[in-house]
């Protein structure tokens, strides 16, 4: 029994009048009573009882109109489901993230899409930009928020914004009364810095701002920035991170800005043809990134 039929009986069991319900489902009359025929036939007992003058359901059509309104339902939910996962609004939608793109650009991103899509399950994992790549070449994610262009040449990449590189030294280093440091102050510093391996888009952008210089000893290398400010805390030494950490600095660490070139936060994905979840995501982080106050 198809989808058809049963919304032919469901019309007819509603109008208790064949003709009523072939205009109701736009079709002519004949069509309609050959459908009812025939599944009468299919499952061999009458649907409903005909005279002249009236139709009327039968024991059997009674209960395969209550079972056929059901399953009718079912099949609409299910529709109506598909066209909000093919429109971006509902379904799955994994994203990989940088931990410093939190403190910038993906809360509101994030906050947009509860607006549009409250329905999209909605899992945001804070991942290391390599693992981040690998985790999109297996598919177990759909798209990505990584520091710098070089964290991801092998992968279809947007740029989304930009913002300067600070330094964060421990408050009581002699650096901390300082609202501009250079590359010289921290030359000869201890620094925590990011495994190249797991963050090879920031590293590439710290690099440069010691050219010509003696690269600071590095006396610790840690992949989220949490842990790199708690040792800076901890008076172990000084680190560069993007300006947007500064609003949730710990109390024991100064912020000071250095000449560099600026810090950028790129949208990475497995093919160039995002899924529709992902297309309105992508959507909601350039807006996010052309909002005041988003980095």
């Amino acid at each position: 029994m198809e989808i058809r039929q049963l919304r032919c009986v469901v019309a007819v069991a509603e109008e208790l009048h064949f003709g009523r319900a072939a205009q109701r489902l736009q079709m002519s009359q004949a069509p309609l009573s050959a459908q009812i025929k025939r599944i009468e036939r299919e499952i061999g007992y009458p649907l409903f009882e005909r005279t002249t003058r009236s139709v009327r359901l039968t024991t059997v059509g009674a209960e395969l109109y209550r079972r056929a309104t059901a399953i009718l339902e079912q099949v609409d939910q299910a529709t109506a489901d598909l066209e909000r996962v093919a429109a971006g609004r509902a379904g799955r939608l994994r994203v990989g993230f940088a931990s410093s793109a939190s403190y910038s650009i993906l809360p509101h991103a994030v906050r947009r899409m509860r607006e549009t899509a409250p329905e999209l399950d909605l899992e945001l994992v804070p991942l290391t930009s390599a693992e981040q790549v690998d985790r999109l070449h297996e598919g177990s994610l759909d798209i990505g928020l990584v520091r710098g262009e070089a964290g991801a040449l092998d992968l279809p990449t947007e740029r989304l914004l930009e913002e300067e590189i600070v330094a964060c030294v421990p408050g009581d280093h002699a650096l901390a009364e300082k609202d501009v440091v250079t590359a010289e102050d921290l030359s000869t510093e201890e620094m925590i810095f990011f495994p190249a391996r797991d963050i090879p888009g920031f590293v590439a952008e710290i690099r440069p701002i010691f050219n010509g210089l003696a690269f600071p000893h590095v006396r610790a290398r840690v992949v989220h920035q949490e842990t790199a400010l708690g040792f800076v805390a901890a008076g172990m030494g000084f680190t560069l991170l993007p300006e947007s950490v500064s609003a949730f600095m710990p109390a024991a660490v100064r912020v000071a800005r250095i000449a560099s070139r600026p810090t950028t936060v790129m949208c990475i994905a497995r093919a160039s043809r995002l899924a529709p979840a992902a297309e309105v995501f992508r959507h909601a982080l350039f807006e996010a990134a052309s909002t005041p106050g988003a980095t």
